[in-house]
């Protein structure tokens, strides 16, 4: 996340944001064994450290990273993130794989009291800085889960950013899967594509909320964050269209699924568990998720630092384990475990991955808000909700928000299926809000925070939703054709999402 957090090399993240460089290499099949026995020896280690409490128990911390698109004046993709990153001269702004693609880093903080409202003035503040420096580079700031002017002529390996770690990475993805990747998603409409780098997965621009918490509590808040991950992409969807064809109400979840599989379809009927991974089972343990990342997959970047974490710790010091990060790093999880080191002390966090982009500041300060109130709730609930709900239950509920938005109907104890806007009414909005005054977060931030995503639960408008309603109307009332809608749309989108009003407000005509 932030470099205030203390970074971990990770594929988005070795993308660019918590990432570190890596040099342009040849890897043997003695690096890959050396990397696995390094590997090995730093989950011993974490094992030895979580016995030992070598973690502090202090107050959970909060922060955000946000991705953004970079579009020209016609509201296409602009190749630009060198010269705008030059222009912005801020390093809490990084690249990202794509050139067309860049981030924010918002520096953690406790929640409590003013913490969100001080957190959605910064990132105001960060993005004006950030859209002027990109206009004087002849670019615009866009937030937004997948740009609708994105065509599979601009997600091509010419558009990647001039990085080794960025080939490096596309170049052992695309080995391990030994063909080209394979883009089939339905929806509405039909798209079936084939990919020969991993730069589809650029298409995706997401937010990542993380939560520090306490070993003796990781395991709940991830239970936790993984029950209601469905729920939080079908109140947050913004990402109806791909290439042009209309999908599902969150395609990034299906796009990103797909664009970083290494499997080849013989590997799939097998089984075989794919690099973007819900998971399959509850845990107890921050140790659960690491170990099954070792024995499930094998290395993407097979990269040794010279420390050795046993020397380390029996010394009194605090390992980096950079192999067992940097390995965690390659295998996605939608909601992912952090080990990093800040100012010599260690920490874990729940990255939680499911959300888009946008539509706007206060959109993504309402579904953090909703996120981080709800799992507060849920993980320390008496009756945990992963002991009235199945693994399973909670990966439909992903797949079917993702594919429905605010129509889905999604499983939840003691209600059955219903739809997300009334499940989210009738029961989640106020346990949301009973987490953040647990938490000492000011009623009237809360309180205006969740009614943001009332008012999208009531008016059946997401961004998502926004989308497909305006190029619909400009498709059958102004007779456009589905491109030229979709550049109109683009161009309505961007222009309302810097008045910064939430999107639930957005006329469609």
């Amino acid at each position: 996340m932030s470099v205030c957090w203390g970074g971990q090399p990770q594929l988005q993240e070795v993308e660019g944001r918590m990432g570190r460089d890596v040099p342009a290499i040849v890897v043997s099949q003695a690096d890959r064994r050396r990397y696995r026995e390094k590997v090995r020896s730093c989950l011993d280690v974490l094992a030895r450290m979580l016995r030992d409490s070598q973690f502090p128990t202090g107050p959970e911390q909060v922060g955000l990273e946000i991705e953004f698109y970079l579009v020209d004046e016609a509201g296409s993709p602009a190749m630009r993130n060198s010269d705008v990153l030059a222009a912005i001269n801020d390093p809490g702004w990084s690249p990202e794989l794509g050139r067309f693609n860049i981030e924010v880093n918002m520096a953690p903080r406790l929640l409590a009291g003013d913490a969100l409202a001080t957190l959605e003035q910064l990132l105001t503040g960060s993005y004006n800085r950030a859209d002027a420096g990109a206009r004087r580079s002849g670019a615009r700031l866009a937030m937004i889960g997948i740009l609708p002017s994105l065509r599979e002529y601009h997600a091509t390996e010419e558009a990647m950013s001039p990085n080794p770690r960025y080939q490096l990475l596309n170049e052992q993805i695309c080995a391990a899967r030994g063909e080209e990747m394979q883009i089939s998603i339905e929806g509405p409409e039909l798209l079936l594509t084939h990919a020969a780098s991993i730069m589809p997965e650029a298409a995706c621009t997401s937010v990542q909320c993380h939560l520090q918490v306490s070993p003796d509590l990781f395991g709940s808040y991830w239970n936790a964050a993984q029950a209601v991950a469905g729920v939080q992409v079908a109140l947050a969807a913004n990402s109806p269209y791909l290439f042009g064809r209309e999908l599902w109400q969150e395609t990034r979840i299906p796009l990103f699924e797909q664009a970083i599989d290494t499997r080849q379809e013989e590997l799939q009927a097998q089984g075989v568990r794919p690099r973007v991974w819900f998971g399959e089972r509850w845990i107890t343990s921050v140790f659960d998720l690491f170990e099954e990342n070792l024995r499930y997959f094998p290395s993407l970047l097979p990269l040794i630092e010279d420390e050795d974490p046993v020397a380390e710790l029996d010394s009194g010091g605090i390992p980096e384990l950079s192999e067992l990060t940097l390995h965690n790093g390659t295998v996605y999880r939608w909601n992912r475990p952090v080990y990093a080191v800040t100012d010599g002390e260690p920490h874990l966090r729940v990255e939680n991955r499911v959300l888009p982009a946008g539509p706007t500041v206060i959109d993504v300060m309402a579904n953090a808000a909703f996120y981080y109130g709800l799992v507060h709730t849920l993980a320390e609930a008496e009756r945990p909700i992963w002991s009235q709900m199945s693994f399973a239950a909670a990966r439909d509920n992903l797949i079917e928000g993702a594919r429905h938005g605010l129509e889905a109907r999604l499983y939840w104890p003691g209600l059955g299926e219903v739809p997300a806007a009334e499940l989210t009414l009738r029961r989640l909005l106020a346990l949301a809000y009973e987490g953040l005054c647990r938490r000492g977060v000011d009623t009237q931030e809360a309180e205006r925070l969740l009614g943001v995503i009332e008012q999208r639960c009531l008016t059946g408008r997401t961004g998502a939703a926004w989308q497909t309603e305006t190029v619909h109307a400009l498709q059958e009332q102004c007779g456009l054709d589905r491109d030229t809608a979709l550049r109109e749309m683009t161009q309505r989108y961007l222009k309302l999402m810097n008045t910064g009003e939430p999107a639930h407000t957005w006329p469609v005509a």
